[in-house]
């Protein structure tokens, strides 16, 4: 039996509480953003964006902008179908309307199962979204961390956050690698395009979310993105936009 269901609209900044399901959960923004946050990592989820959580997996989110949720519950017989940990998958048209048309079924109806294996069906062919942030566990990193979470445009060096909170840059830079497997560079860069798809999607031009985010220039914004997304901002803010 699968679950499926809308949440109440979400105010921009609105948190939902970390909590798990025995079932594994599909979550698509009809508007605006999700953010969904696990041990594993962070998410970043625009309206083009859906969102897989695997069953049992701790997650909490917050909205980014007046954000519609809709949720389709995945047995967990079938959740062995989707990736083990969370992911974010890019929603074609077809995966778009066949996810939205389960809302209007009942729980359990020939037609609810039928448009669950299209939503399958097309999640295993549909590209994920490689951009994972990963989240620390040692409390000298986390605090490094969520100052970057707090001004992600901050130009502050890895000596500076440590004078800050207290830690080396040296012993910083050591825990970064063993524990995100990432440079202070490449974690920081990665939190800014993470923050440049909800930018994007809110039309923000490519110039002003460059700036927005600490890039020196939009030329090294543009070749940042393009690395890590697979497509310039101009291209991903015109499909974001058209699916929004």
């Amino acid at each position: 039996m699968t679950e499926h269901d809308g949440c109440e609209p979400l105010a921009h900044g609105e948190d939902i509480e970390a909590h798990f399901h025995d079932f594994g959960q599909l979550r698509y923004a009809a508007s605006g953003a999700l953010v969904t946050t696990t041990r594993a990592g962070t998410w970043v989820a625009p309206a083009n964006r859906i969102t897989w959580v695997p069953p049992f997996h701790v997650h909490s989110s917050r909205a980014h902008g007046a954000t519609v949720v809709r949720l389709l519950g995945v047995p967990d017989a079938l959740a062995g179908q989707l990736p083990a940990e969370p992911s974010v998958f890019v929603a074609s048209a077809l995966l778009r309307e066949a996810f939205l048309a389960t809302n209007t079924e009942p729980p359990g109806s020939p037609r609810a199962g039928l448009l669950l294996e299209v939503v399958l069906s097309e999640l295993a062919r549909v590209p994920q979204e490689p951009l994972r942030l990963p989240e620390p566990g040692d409390a000298r990193l986390k605090a490094v961390t969520d100052l970057l979470h707090a001004d992600p445009a901050s130009p502050a060096t890895l000596a500076e956050l440590g004078h800050r909170t207290g830690a080396s840059d040296r012993t910083l830079s050591r825990l970064f690698g063993s524990e995100l497997s990432m440079s202070f560079h490449q974690w920081r860069t990665l939190l800014r395009v993470q923050r440049a798809l909800l930018e994007l999607g809110d039309g923000t031009s490519v110039t002003d979310t460059a700036m927005r985010l600490g890039w020196a220039n939009p030329t090294s914004f543009i070749e940042a993105f393009t690395a890590l997304v697979g497509q310039t901002p101009g291209r991903y803010r015109a499909k974001a936009r058209a699916a929004g």
